[in-house]
This record gives structure tokens, sequence and C-alpha cells, in this order.
């Protein structure tokens, strides 16, 4: 028993919406269900057209069971996934470098007093200190 013109016509555009991932009627998922139902048939009237049937099991085994626009969804994820993991990365060492000049500084901080201390107990009270960057005058204790 072999099937009608319009309906291998109806399998076939139903496959072509299916693979190029432009379905009309379903998921899009490279199915036998999705085919028969994208072209508007039973299941039986599917199985019927067995050359048809052989394509499409062709293409499957050849291009898996995943639409084009999954593939692109899937490689885009990846590409996001990797440059998350380099922006991750770049961050972790930037707030260790951050981290790294804050104690530079706070050392540096502590030695800038600790000299400023022994210039004031140096000058005996003899000499003011001037301060350009605080725009004050110090005097010594």
């Amino acid at each position: 028993m072999s099937t009608s013109p319009a309906t291998e016509k109806a399998l076939r555009e139903a496959m072509a919406r299916l693979i190029a991932g432009k379905p009309q009627t379903t998921d899009g998922k490279l199915t036998k269900e999705n085919l028969y139902r994208e072209a508007g048939i039973s299941r039986a009237t599917m199985n019927r057209a067995t050359e048809i049937m052989a394509e499409w099991d062709a293409y499957v085994e050849t291009h898996g069971r995943r639409t084009r626009g999954e593939t692109q969804r899937d490689a885009e994820i990846a590409e996001l996934t990797r440059k998350l993991k380099a922006k991750t990365a770049e961050c972790t060492e930037l707030n260790r470098r951050l981290d790294a000049a804050a104690t530079v500084i706070a050392a540096l901080h502590h030695d800038n007093e600790a000299l400023h201390e022994h210039l004031d107990a140096r000058a005996g009270g003899n000499v003011r200190s001037l301060s350009v960057r605080r725009g004050e005058i110090h005097d010594p204790p």
C-alpha cells in the first residue's frame, strides 16, 4: 500500500520545516510524532510512506535529533559560559591586585605617619611641619 502524492508532499514539507527549525504546529523537535503532526496526517499514514520515513531516519541518524535552533542556542550558551569564566577570572585577579594595593597603601600611610612623628620630635618645637596634602599647618606636640 502506497501513499498519495498529497500525503508525500505534506510529509516532505513538514520535514523541511522541522529541519529548517520553522515548525508551524509543533515544538520543532525532530521526532516522528512532530513529523506526522506537522504534516497534518495520522501516524499510520506516515508509516506507510516508507521512502520518506527512510529519508527521515537517515537524516536524524546523521544530524541527530537537535534542531538548528537548539544547536545554535547550545553554541551560544557555551560561548557565554566561556566568556563568563574569563570575566570571573579577570575579576578575581583584579580583586587580588586591589587587596595588595590596599595593603601597600596602608603600610605607606603608617610609614608616613611615623616619619611625621619622627620629624616633629627632632624639631624640638622650633619647627612647624607644613602638610601640603592636608592644607594645614601642624605644630609639633
